[in-house]
C-alpha cells in the first residue's frame, strides 16, 4: 500500500469515527429535540438500518431507505417522551477502510431511563457498513445485535 492510500485509509477512520460520534450524540437524551433531517444526514440514500438476532430483529425489524430509516430511530428521541436519559458508549473498535467503502464494528454499552422511570443497560455489538458519496461518509448498512441488557435497580 503506498503512502497515499495508507493516508485516505486513514483518513477514512476518522472521518467514520466521527459519523458515529455524531450519529451515538443525537441519540443521546437528554437534548432539546432531534430534527429528523440531522439523522437522515448521516445515511446513505438506499441505506438498512435492522436489529439481527431473534430478541433484536423482532424489536427493532428492518427498516431500509434514508427517510425510512432516520423516522424510525427518530421516533426515539425528543419530543418523543420514550427516554428521560439515554446514553451510548462505544468500545472495541473495529474499522478497516478499502477505498470508498468502509466496515466497522463496535461494542456498544448503552444506558437509559425510561419515561415509567425503569432504568436498564444493554451490552450490543454494532456491524456497520459504510460508503464514501460525494466525498462524505455515510451510513450505508447499520446491524445492531443484543448481547444483554439488565435492568438497573434504585438504591436506597
Amino acid at each position: 500500500m503506498d503512502l497515499l492510500q495508507r493516508l485516505e485509509s486513514l483518513e477514512g477512520e476518522s472521518q467514520v469515527r466521527r459519523l458515529m460520534a455524531r450519529y451515538m450524540d443525537l441519540c443521546d437524551v437528554p437534548r432539546a429535540v432531534t430534527r429528523i433531517s440531522e439523522l437522515a444526514e448521516l445515511f446513505s440514500v438506499d441505506a438498512v438500518w435492522e436489529g439481527i438476532g431473534a430478541s433484536t430483529a423482532h424489536t427493532f425489524g428492518q427498516h431500509q431507505g434514508r427517510e425510512a430509516v432516520a423516522a424510525f430511530v427518530g421516533s426515539y428521541l425528543p419530543p418523543s417522551e420514550h427516554f428521560a436519559l439515554n446514553l451510548h458508549f462505544l468500545t472495541s473498535e473495529s474499522i478497516q477502510v478499502h477505498g470508498s467503502r468502509a466496515k466497522g464494528q463496535w461494542i456498544m454499552q448503552q444506558i437509559c431511563t425510561y419515561a415509567d422511570q425503569r432504568s436498564e443497560v444493554f451490552g450490543t455489538r454494532l456491524n456497520i457498513d459504510f460508503r464514501r458519496v460525494d466525498g462524505a461518509w455515510l451510513i450505508a448498512h447499520f446491524r445492531t445485535q443484543r448481547l444483554f441488557n439488565t435492568a438497573l435497580g434504585v438504591s436506597s
